[in-house]
């Protein structure tokens, strides 16, 4: 389960009307600190992405899976199946709060209701009535064998060459005008304050490596200036 700060940034990013996928960034950076903590490792920085991005689906953020080509099948129906559930534990937030609201209501009309909102593919169409009715315990087997695979695995994944050289392979699958919309798309959601700390923190970068470096010499620095007389 996500801790509780992560699901609270999460919300907080969802109403400041930022994108799923910055939403999501939210699990995955939970499981980077994990791995960098020693609570367990990962295979390969794409496996702790992986993870953090499952996270996210099961707890609500709308982010759809990867399309046809981008990922294999089998990841493809993991993450449907991760947003499905997702969807079953939003429909039963929502439907408590609707409850709340009016007590006219039944709980099964306004369940209903809900789920034809978030069920926006066939597969989700097809699973919310079972997941509403039954919702499909988690085994506890395959959890702590998954666990325990994990703490096997070592914590270079987590490592900033690492993440850095993900970023790039990432990037160069972009083409720039995706890059650029991207930038410009996540300076409009930074907001004013943001931004404005965004530019000092890049002004102080700049600084810091426009600055000359000097070697010092400890003969050199301590020299007298010879003079006659």
């Amino acid at each position: 389960m996500p801790e509780k700060r992560t699901l609270k940034r999460a919300r907080q990013d969802k109403r400041e009307g930022k994108s799923a996928s910055t939403q999501a960034g939210e699990f995955v950076h939970e499981e980077i600190e994990h791995i960098r903590e020693g609570k367990h490792g990962a295979r390969s920085t794409r496996q702790a992405i992986a993870i953090g991005l499952s996270k996210a689906r099961r707890a609500g953020v709308d982010l759809p899976p990867p399309k046809k080509g981008e990922a294999s099948e089998e990841t493809r129906r993991r993450a449907r199946r991760d947003s499905e559930a997702g969807a079953g534990r939003t429909r039963k937030q929502a439907a408590k709060k609707a409850t709340k609201k009016s007590a006219r209501k039944s709980a099964k009309k306004v369940a209903k209701k809900v789920a034809k909102k978030v069920a926006k593919t066939t597969a989700a169409r097809k699973s919310v009535a079972r997941i509403a009715s039954k919702p499909a315990a988690a085994s506890k087997t395959r959890s702590r064998a998954a666990t325990k695979a994990l703490k096997r695995e070592g914590r270079a994944a987590a490592s900033k060459s690492a993440l850095s050289k993900q970023a790039r392979t990432a990037a160069r699958k972009r083409t720039a005008t995706e890059r650029s919309a991207a930038a410009k798309k996540a300076a409009r959601t930074k907001g004013a304050e943001g931004r404005s700390e965004a530019a000092r923190k890049a002004a102080k970068t700049r600084a810091r490596n426009a600055a000359p470096r000097r070697k010092h010499n400890g003969a050199t620095a301590h020299a007298q200036p010879v003079t006659d007389g």
